[in-house]
């Protein structure tokens, strides 16, 4: 290499180091100078996202907040995903992000989930929009109307989807074709059939995309997830034409869409391209996290023999009262104190959704630190929910803590429980969810007894899972009442 040649190489070189020292020591002034939270930006551009992404490929549930909480505390700086953003692991701090939501921080999510589930998702809807769908949604899937007619379809399809297993079941798919019927059935009033099978089909393509890589040319399962998005949408925009026309007709159903078109009496106002939006969003709100929480229950029980005989006697209890061919009623899913406490425990050490992403609209002050305006926010339900703080042996799954669980003050779980977010964005479905995961256990413990085909275990990202899908073997606890039941679902 000539002189010239290694002049302008180190030249190269110091200046990159240059221009790499101004930038770390401007970021310190900022951060200084703005009382950012402590933490580390990491490098210029790339920031903390490798060390984020390879931290969760352990089996600790927070490894990235774990390492950061030790060294600078529960609220800390730091660079993700190309942007500089708040962590907080802290209670009081993510109810406030929650609270204010619309008023100091809107939501933010990355542009491939933005992409897929369309701008009129009840996820990205902002203002009075969001408020009105949201309150609907919320009066669709209250007691009321859980009581006296969602109950006798979420007990119907449980039983008759389950009608099938015998040996080797992979629990999370079988899950998932649970919670997908039950949730095309509360939107549509459609049972399965195989336009409900090709419409999942498309529906988990979807799915695989939304934590790819939001540009076709560089990821072929955002390309095909794209693609079943359109293909989704079509399929949805036809029932909603279809539904409309009936609507005009005088002739309506008692379910979600129905509920949309009936919104103030006229129709709801809402174009049919929101509409389409919409009940795609509350797809995967109905079927990939309840889901999940189902596979977790059973693996949690399974591995606490415990609290699985003590929720079998309790399950017991009640399809003896029943009989061995009638539905659950209102009152049995009442009368369950301790699969409450089961599934509590499920969503308090599963932490399905880890967290919420939000974006300072104006510049924060809280805790005596300073939240930029335009810089992003993570409010970590997890770290709270496994902090040995607010949980004694928070990693342990342990059911019985929520017994007698009557106080309210500031030291009680229920304060810092939160597993279904909070503030305006509470997830609408939340009682719903309860009702699916209780009458789910209910099904399984009364009608199998199951052992695990192989070992499995968790990963935590981009979202709580198990690795296999967690495989078991099923064996019916009384094979002919199970086809007596099968026959009595089918003729109804």
């Amino acid at each position: 290499m000539g002189s010239n040649s290694m002049a302008i190489l180190l030249y190269t070189l110091l200046s990159l180091f240059v221009s790499f020292i101004s930038v770390f020591l401007f970021r310190r002034t900022d951060r200084r100078r703005r009382r950012l939270p402590p933490g580390n930006l990491g490098l210029p551009f790339v920031g903390e996202t490798l060390q984020l992404i390879s931290a969760y490929k352990t089996e600790n549930p927070e490894p990235f907040i774990d390492d950061r909480v030790s060294k600078f505390g529960p609220v800390f700086t730091t660079h993700i995903f190309g942007e500089p953003t708040i962590f907080s692991a802290d209670p009081e701090m993510n109810r406030f992000i929650l609270q204010n939501e619309g008023r100091l921080f809107e939501s933010s999510y990355p542009g491939s989930i933005s992409n897929l589930l369309g701008r009129h998702s009840l996820l990205l809807m902002r203002g009075s929009l969001h408020k009105r769908m949201h309150s609907l949604t919320m009066s669709f899937a209250n007691s009321p109307i859980l009581k006296d007619h969602l109950l006798a379809d979420i007990d119907r399809l449980v039983r008759l989807n389950m009608e099938s297993w015998t040996g080797r079941v992979q629990l999370l798919d079988e899950a998932k074709k649970i919670t997908f019927h039950l949730t095309v059935k509360q939107l549509l009033s459609f049972d399965p059939c195989e336009w409900t099978q090709n419409l999942m089909k498309e529906y988990v393509l979807v799915i695989e995309g939304f934590f790819s890589v939001p540009f076709r040319i560089f990821s072929s399962t955002y390309r095909r997830a794209i693609q079943a998005r359109t293909k989704v949408a079509e399929a949805l925009s036809l029932v909603v034409m279809e539904r409309r026309k009936e609507w005009e007709n005088g002739e309506n159903k008692n379910d979600m869409l129905g509920a949309l078109f009936n919104e103030d009496g006229n129709g709801g106002g809402f174009s049919d391209e929101e509409i389409v939006d919409f009940l795609l969003a509350l797809l995967v709100a109905g079927y990939d996290t309840t889901s999940t929480i189902m596979t977790l229950a059973v693996k949690f029980l399974t591995e606490t023999p415990a609290a699985l005989a003590q929720l079998k006697e309790e399950q017991d209890e009640i399809r003896a009262r029943l009989g061995k061919m009638e539905g659950l009623q209102w009152e049995d899913y009442k009368n369950m104190p301790f699969t409450q406490c089961v599934v509590n425990e499920t969503l308090r050490v599963a932490n399905i959704i880890g967290g919420v992403f939000r974006r300072a609209t104006q510049d924060v002050n809280i805790k005596g630190y300073a939240i930029p305006k335009g810089w992003k926010v993570f409010a970590s339900l997890r770290a709270v929910h496994l902090n040995q703080d607010n949980f004694k042996d928070a990693r342990t799954f342990n059911p019985w803590r929520w017994q007698n669980n009557s106080n309210t003050g500031p030291t009680s779980p229920m304060n810092v429980f939160t597993p279904f977010g909070g503030g305006p964005r509470r997830c609408p479905g939340y009682e719903l969810a309860r009702v699916e995961l209780s009458v789910f256990l209910h099904h399984i413990v009364t009608g199998f007894s199951w052992v695990p085909a192989e070992q499995d275990k968790l990963v935590f990202f981009p979202t709580t899972r198990t690795q296999k899908r967690y495989p078991i073997i099923v064996q019916p606890r009384d094979m002919s009442s199970f086809r007596q039941c099968k026959d009595s679902i089918e003729a109804k």
